[in-house]
């Protein structure tokens, strides 16, 4: 749930405060910079025209740079998916890409920027859709070997085969066609339902909004696709899995 913060005492929005970590005194944003801390613990401090050189540009083009089995991509990876539709004029190289990955099992791998970054992804085929799935690098994925798991298949310390064929047998009677519509947010609803009680018996506060002027749309999830086959043929095949130059991190991403 996305809450908004209100001062109890006046009904207005509380917002957040820039502290210095060591003084404890609110820092002003023209004395904030940005910093990436080094092993030994030392900072390289970037300004801005300095990031936003770095930033790679954004286009609407996704670069193909080879094909794998969907099967093959642990659910680890999957970020966020977006929903693709030709432009201008490019109905025949969607369908074309579309039905040849349906046909063949499999999933394109690429690189696309949105909003000013650049994402590893997967077209992957949907009925008449093409979605572009969003992937997490194979760096911001935890290495699960030092996690202690009981040993799969069968061993001398796993599930009995009379175990086994009773967890399968509920397991298939418990088995249903795949309906997101079966599946709710119990904790969002609870809550809405608290607000619609309150706001039907009146008990509720008016708060006085501060910010002026519009606020811009957000982005739809929607990325050109007429280039896309030309442009990644015409670029040549990339190794897929290339690492990254020494030295470059990438900071603030969730792990998963």
């Amino acid at each position: 749930m996305d809450f908004d913060w209100l001062d109890a005492r006046t009904m207005d929005r509380v917002g957040y405060k820039r502290v210095n970590k060591r003084t404890g005194r609110e820092v002003a944003p023209e004395h904030v910079v940005r910093g990436v801390r080094s092993a030994e613990g030392e900072y390289a401090v970037l300004d801005d025209d300095e990031i936003r050189a770095a930033y790679p540009r954004t286009t609407q083009t996704i670069s193909l740079e080879s094909f794998a089995s969907a099967a093959e991509i642990p659910f680890v990876y999957l970020d966020r998916p977006f929903y693709l539709e030709p432009h201008s004029r490019g109905e025949r190289v969607y369908a074309l890409l579309r039905d040849s990955l349906a046909a063949s099992g499999k999933v394109g791998i690429a690189r696309v920027v949105i909003q000013t970054r650049e994402h590893l992804a997967a077209l992957v085929p949907d009925g008449p859709l093409l979605v572009l799935e969003t992937l997490r690098w194979g760096r911001e994925i935890r290495d699960a070997s030092d996690l202690r798991l009981p040993p799969a298949g069968k061993s001398a310390n796993g599930p009995k085969e009379a175990e086994l064929k009773m967890a399968r047998a509920l397991i298939d009677e418990m088995t249903e066609p795949w309906d997101p519509r079966r599946h709710e947010d119990h904790f969002e609803a609870a809550i809405m339902k608290l607000v619609d009680r309150k706001i039907e018996r009146g008990d509720t506060e008016r708060v006085e909004p501060l910010e002026t002027g519009t606020i811009a749309p957000r982005a739809s999830n929607v990325v050109d696709l007429t280039e896309l086959l030309k442009r990644s043929l015409a670029n040549g095949a990339r190794p897929a899995g290339r690492e990254p130059a020494p030295g470059k991190r990438e900071r603030g991403r969730r792990r998963a």
